[in-house]
């Protein structure tokens, strides 16, 4: 095979794995944070794929389109945070039957008002075309969703590192109850966390709309690939959701470009082999 193959399947690795960053480290900072098990965190992928279309048609802006899906699903993760998983706070059946119903009932509604068909979410000309490097050609799309991840990447970064409010959003992934006695408003940090993981999803709903497509169906195809990343990483860890989503897009495209017939192998084969020699995830703590 050409180093053209190589180079072409490494980097749409890549910027499937920047899409995946996008869903997974809300859902990693939500099971880091408040503990837990969200099923309905594809669902927020999808919805906001489909919010994100809706406002693209009728506006002809890709940037209200990214700004109306997550701020409409981040107000659905509130509204579900605060008057429904809250009330089952360590309850982890409660959180798993409670978060699929709700996944199942958005399902439904989607297919409701929007239709059974696929779209995609119309882009902007500037984001068409190729750009060719040597002898490779890179989708103009496929670099603007890796720059969004790096960005987004960033900004998490800083806000975990270098604000008051990260401080306190680590303080609670790592002891809840030691930062409720010391002043720290657990539930407000995790309704904000929630709302954040709710947005990031929606974000990359929208994004990915432009040329994964939005359907019925999305959110239980992208929702083990998110789980994977955030276990496979760790849980609550920003590195470990980069370095999971990398992974997991590599693995993914590599194995379905080389091995199509074992490609679920050569993703989760990989995965049970980390977790059996690291449970915690590669930057979890032992």
């Amino acid at each position: 095979m050409s180093a053209e193959f190589w180079i072409a399947q490494s980097f749409n690795g890549i910027s499937y794995g920047a899409l995946l960053f996008l869903l997974a480290s809300g859902l990693s900072l939500i099971f880091g944070v408040m503990r837990i098990v969200n099923l309905a965190h594809g669902s927020y992928f999808m919805l906001g794929g489909y919010v994100g279309l809706t406002v693209a048609l009728r506006t002809q802006s890709f940037v209200l389109a990214c700004l109306a899906g997550a701020v409409a699903i981040a107000l659905v993760g509130i509204g579900m945070e605060r008057f429904f998983l809250r009330r089952l706070r360590g309850e982890v059946l409660g959180q798993v039957l409670m978060t699929i119903g709700f996944a199942l009932i958005f399902q439904d509604l989607a297919l409701l008002i929007w239709g059974g068909d696929p779209y995609t979410v119309p882009i902007p000309k500037l984001l068409t075309g190729t750009v060719r490097v040597g002898g490779a050609v890179f989708p103009i799309y496929r670099i603007f969703i890796v720059a969004v991840a790096v960005v987004v990447g960033l900004a998490l970064w800083l806000a975990m590192d270098r604000t008051r409010v990260g401080a306190m959003i680590r303080a609670a992934v790592d002891d809840a109850e030691m930062a409720q006695g010391v002043g720290i408003n657990v539930p407000r940090v995790s309704l904000a966390v929630f709302a954040l993981g709710a947005g990031l999803a929606a974000l990359g709903g929208v994004i990915g709309g432009g040329f994964l497509g939005v359907y019925p169906g999305a959110d239980f195809e992208v929702l083990p690939y998110a789980f994977v990343v955030v276990i496979v990483g760790g849980l609550g860890s920003l590195p470990g959701a980069v370095a999971g989503s990398l992974l997991v897009g590599l693995l993914d495209n590599f194995g379905k470009a080389l091995f199509p017939e074992l490609s679920y192998f050569t993703l989760f084969a990989p995965m049970a082999i980390i977790l059996a020699l690291r449970p915690t995830g590669l930057f979890g703590r032992i």
